[in-house]
């Protein structure tokens, strides 16, 4: 997203594995770049959660709410790749809405920039 989309413009924050105040564990990644925080939109984060008294852990995204996210393997961990995706692609859409389509860089480059994956925009 960051390559494709903000065009290497973003900055990626993240917190590391945290214990709440429940007695659970939270880590959550964020994505932000200057037109998103020029509109005074939230970046994109992505969060995962196991809150002491749930049955299992949950992932979630800043407009995206909760999914579940059960994990026993290394196999299971890299399944979750696509919803990872999902949530962040669906977080920038709710985001454009909540803006405008001009915080995603790649939509506003110019007819000559070139875009990251070596296409040219129209």
């Amino acid at each position: 997203m960051n390559t494709s989309l903000l065009l290497d413009t973003g900055q990626l924050t993240e917190t590391g594995l945290r214990r709440t105040a429940d007695g659970g564990l939270n880590a959550s990644w964020a994505l932000s770049w200057p037109e998103q925080r020029a509109a005074g939109v939230e970046p994109i984060v992505l969060q995962a959660s196991f809150g002491g008294g749930f049955h299992h852990p949950h992932l979630r995204g800043t407009t995206v709410h909760d999914w579940p996210l059960n994990v026993f393997s290394e196999e299971d961990a890299a399944a979750q790749l696509s919803i990872l995706r999902a949530i962040a692609s669906s977080d920038l859409h709710n985001l454009v809405y909540r803006a405008d389509y001009r915080i995603v860089p790649a939509v506003t480059a110019s007819s000559g920039t070139q875009l990251a994956n070596g296409a040219k925009t129209t």
